[in-house]
């Protein structure tokens, strides 16, 4: 349900956003065509599966998409989790930010994220959930912060920029 101009709604009421995407997640005309898949609004996942997907998803260099997974594990997982997942969603968007050319929002959101992920290893008293190990993405989102920062975006490494949940 959508009417021009405002933003796409469910029948619930709740925001939705059919417009197709590039593959950084910027909206498209409504009548572009796309081959860029997206993640369901509706998306229930569990937590080893958006561990995985995200994962695969930064790999491919689709940290926007990524975001709406790690999203949609934060909105339908367990409150306990709930910090991990805001985290790791905030960071996926400091790196969409930083691949659309955005050094100040990628900079603000990946410590914001890494703030997030370490409150959550702090609060459960573990390095690792479900798979992320998470000293090594609190490190990687602030060293990345740090480089933007002092060198600018064009001295992330594209490695970097696949954002890995684990050390290779």
């Amino acid at each position: 349900m959508s009417a021009p101009g405002n933003r796409d709604r469910d029948a619930a009421g709740r925001a939705r956003n059919a417009r197709p995407r590039d593959g950084l997640g910027r909206p498209l005309p409504r009548s572009a065509e796309t081959n860029v898949e997206r993640v369901p609004d509706d998306l229930e996942i569990s937590g080893p599966e958006a561990a995985e997907l995200g994962a695969s998803l930064l790999a491919q260099a689709r940290p926007f998409h990524a975001h709406e997974v790690f999203e949609a594990a934060w909105k339908t997982g367990s409150a306990e989790d709930r910090e991990l997942w805001q985290g790791l969603a905030q960071i996926a968007v400091g790196i969409t930010h930083a691949r659309r050319g955005n050094p100040r929002g990628a900079v603000s959101l990946l410590r914001r994220g890494a703030g997030r992920v370490r409150d959550y290893a702090t609060a459960t008293g573990s390095d690792h959930a479900y798979g992320v190990d998470l000293p090594f993405v609190t490190e990687s989102a602030e060293s990345i912060a740090t480089t933007i920062d002092h060198d600018g975006l064009d001295a992330v490494p594209e490695t970097a920029r696949r954002f890995p949940l684990s050390p290779p």
